[in-house]
């Protein structure tokens, strides 16, 4: 008969009952006492915890304490500006925080978790030990840095039209609900898109590669010639997604060779196909939508 072990009871620090420091054994409980399971309750202060707001959203002074905290803890990986440090290890893209898109969730909460916990399976540490006051003002000063300027000159409706149609930015680039997966997602914004910023990635998409976005040519052993757009490059495999936005992964002893450039699969043309008043537009749309995305 297998022996029962009771479960201890949680006590706090400094309230622990008399009835608990009896070395006799078979001391009763106070009427009315209540044992909690230990594990219970340390879940249930961790979740009232994860669902509090943001005790420094927006203020300023956090997002200063914030920003020193970030390039101590944070910018070895995340680089000082959170766009992502260069000179990583083949196929470890640290998120861009500038895009305001995170795999954790959207709410502050769903961040400070992540800050705190870590991410398991990757190289996202556990910071818990900076305490809640601290990491609060870490999770203001990363929502700072995907703020949108909403500044623009052209005609968001038009810009729609455009960006669906005509210019057929839809097929590679996700925006609200729709669109595809081979470019970065726009579908939030963040402080580096301004409109100055976004006109120029169309007219010139070289001068500026999103972090993870860069184009791999694959030659397979059997002779066939694949190019897409990088998601995983190390000694093991490669994974790409090709321009019908189809993910194709090889195995390295599929491969003959593999090759990556720092370049954009997005049409260098935009600049002749369209007048500045519609890149303009499109530029519109894009901010506008954004916007809409981030208050949500």
């Amino acid at each position: 008969m297998r022996r029962q072990i009771a479960r201890a009871p949680f006590v706090l620090p400094g309230l622990r009952p008399r009835f608990l420091s009896n070395p006799k054994r078979g001391a009763k409980r106070p009427p009315g006492t209540k044992f909690f399971p230990a594990g219970a309750l340390f879940f249930a202060l961790a979740a009232l915890a994860f669902a509090q707001t943001n005790p420094f959203a927006g203020n300023p002074q956090a997002i200063a304490d914030g920003q020193k905290l970030f390039l101590q803890s944070c910018a070895p990986c995340h680089g000082a500006t959170g766009e992502g440090a260069q000179g990583q290890a083949e196929g470890m893209h640290p998120p861009d925080l500038t895009r305001g898109q995170f795999k954790a969730g959207r709410t502050d909460g769903d961040l400070f978790r992540v800050i705190s916990e870590g991410v398991r399976g990757t190289l996202m540490p556990s910071f818990q030990s900076l305490g809640s006051d601290q990491i609060w003002r870490l999770v203001t000063f990363v929502r700072s840095l995907s703020a949108v300027s909403m500044s623009y000159t052209g005609d968001p409706a038009a810009g729609e039209k455009l960006f669906w149609g005509e210019a057929k930015c839809g097929q590679c680039h996700t925006l609200g609900s729709r669109g595809g997966r081979l470019g970065p997602d726009l579908s939030r914004g963040s402080r580096r898109n301004n409109a100055d910023r976004i006109k120029q990635s169309i007219v010139d998409p070289n001068a500026d590669i999103t972090p993870g976005f860069a184009v791999v040519t694959v030659v397979t052993r059997d002779g066939q010639t694949i190019t897409g757009v990088e998601r995983w490059v190390d000694n093991f495999s490669v994974r790409l997604i090709d321009p019908s936005g189809n993910e194709r992964s090889f195995l390295r002893d599929e491969i003959r060779s593999v090759k990556r450039e720092m370049r954009s699969m997005m049409p260098g043309d935009y600049a002749r196909k369209f007048s500045p008043a519609q890149i303009d537009d499109i530029v519109a749309y894009i901010l506008k939508s954004q916007s809409k995305a981030n208050m949500q």
